[in-house]
């Protein structure tokens, strides 16, 4: 029987799911387009899994990602991590002297810095659609180009052509202008590379020492493009690990492992999850001042948890044996 360790990395755009073996080797790994249903998300890649993995063979779950608590509920987590930890682990697994992680979704991007195998700064944007993989979609489209296929069109760039990356709304209308002055395609998306990396380093890199060995994680890292832009930026070499865009989620596995070697046993409710009918609902607390939104979550019609409450008075009526720990 093999041991298997799983994690789940719900973000907005993508739900990440990796299945990882003791030796920390990923043996299978899914990336699902969320589309604002994470629960739907969560649901389809176990549902992919329940036929490739026994649940007796899981050993340990985490989870990781905006929808992290919502996924921790509905698996049964062993651990729920943030994502600054899940990527700082996961990058250390593969180069344990990592000093600066670049870390780039579809919503948002992160800069982190370890020294020693210790996470000891870092920064998030979460506002500026320039400096994420959204912007990058949203050309490609507004081009006609694949998404895949735009590392490869950048990498035949011969003149530079810079465009300004500041904002998402600027930097559209400068590749137009570009455009009607008659600048090469290849040229154009070089230089759109070249502006999301110097957008993030703007960004998030401020009043920061970013020092060797980089790697570069999160689905924007498979464009081939932008890795070199990095590159030519920072003068040093980007390193682009196997299954990168998958990255939170084998963190959140790896924690997950630590975690059960210390409780001793797995809280995973198994692969038929999938069939499983989970809700959401919700209502304003009049308690006291804060007047939170409490949500009440519902698995087959049967509250078991509900969450959001400050003060903890409605989460404490349901839940009490709950191990999950959360950070």
């Amino acid at each position: 029987m093999r041991n298997i360790y799983l994690g789940v990395d719900i973000g907005s755009v993508s739900t990440n799911i990796v299945a990882a073996n003791k030796e920390n080797e990923v043996i299978e790994a899914l990336y699902i387009r969320t589309q604002g249903r994470p629960i739907d998300a969560i649901k389809e890649g176990f549902r992919t899994l329940k036929d490739k993995i026994k649940d007796s063979e899981v050993l340990g779950i985490g989870t990781t990602g905006s929808g992290r608590y919502l996924g921790g509920l509905i698996l049964g987590a062993d651990i729920i991590k943030n994502e600054i930890t899940a990527h700082g682990v996961a990058a250390i697994e593969y180069i344990p002297d990592v000093r600066t992680i670049i870390e780039i979704g579809g919503q948002d991007s992160k800069l982190i810095l370890i020294n020693d195998g210790i996470i000891y700064d870092f920064a998030m944007n979460t506002i500026c659609a320039a400096g994420t993989g959204s912007f990058i979609d949203r050309q490609a489209e507004r081009l006609g180009i694949p998404i895949e296929e735009l590392g490869q069109i950048a990498l035949k760039s011969s003149t530079n052509v810079r465009i300004a990356g500041r904002c998402a709304v600027f930097a559209e209308s400068d590749m137009i202008h570009k455009q009607q002055l008659g600048h090469n395609e290849e040229d154009i998306i070089n230089g759109l590379c070249e502006a999301l990396a110097r957008n993030y380093l703007n960004n998030l890199a401020k009043g920061k020492t970013l020092s060797p060995p980089f790697i570069f994680q999160g689905g924007v890292s498979l464009n081939i493009g932008i890795v070199k832009a990095f590159e030519k930026i920072l003068g040093h070499p980007v390193h682009v690990p196997k299954n990168s865009n998958v990255m939170g989620a084998i963190g959140a596995a790896l924690i997950a492992k630590e975690e059960v070697k210390k409780k001793g046993y797995t809280s995973f409710q198994g692969f038929n999850i999938s069939d499983s009918l989970f809700k959401v609902k919700s209502f304003e607390c009049n308690n006291c001042p804060n007047m939170c939104e409490v949500l009440k979550f519902y698995k087959d019609n049967k509250l078991i948890s509900m969450l959001n409450d400050k003060c903890g008075r409605w989460s404490a009526m349901v839940g009490e044996n709950n191990t999950t720990q959360t950070a």
